[in-house]
């Protein structure tokens, strides 16, 4: 029985594209049409491409996840073990992407012997805290207030030790 290529590797130069895709519709889901339709998306891309190929700091690590050739999701996360964004293309979702590159995220602490994995979610973003919540993290006791298109955004704080 043949199986699926998917895997999640380090992110490289090119990857850019999808990656702002995906964070774009991400967005359109959380945001709504009109802020993302506000925002330069050849922006975005290249700040993901920057991010790829100069990271803030040489432990900063991407990674991407692929059906296949086709980069399908992304995850980016800080030396220090803060993972900024974790998004799977909305039709690859509930796939295993997201575990892949949570996994690939907490393997890298792991091997640096980092105390703690965190992640932030939208106050009211169920899926987001559900899969943080599946993947063992839980709610930090921190909230923050974020500056929205709309208004202000809170996140809550998600974290694991590792």
């Amino acid at each position: 029985m043949p199986t699926a290529d998917v895997s999640a590797r380090p992110a490289v130069l090119g990857d850019e594209h999808a990656f702002a895709a995906i964070q774009l519709a991400a967005w359109r889901e959380t945001l709504g049409d009109e802020a993302v339709d506000a925002l330069d998306a050849d922006e975005v891309r290249d700040t993901w491409g920057a991010a790829i190929e100069s990271p803030p700091t040489r432990d900063d690590r991407m990674f991407a996840a692929c059906d296949g050739p086709r980069v399908v999701g992304f995850a980016a996360m800080t030396a220090a073990g803060d993972i900024i964004a974790l998004e799977v293309a909305p039709e690859h979702r509930r796939m295993g992407h997201g575990s892949r590159l949570m996994a690939a995220c907490v393997d890298t602490l792991r091997i640096r012997n980092a105390p703690v994995v965190r992640a932030w979610a939208l106050e009211g973003d169920e899926a987001r805290e559900a899969f943080l919540q599946t993947a063992g993290l839980g709610e930090g006791g921190v909230r923050r207030t974020l500056e929205g298109p709309h208004g202000d955004l809170v996140e809550r704080l998600w974290r694991a030790e590792v």
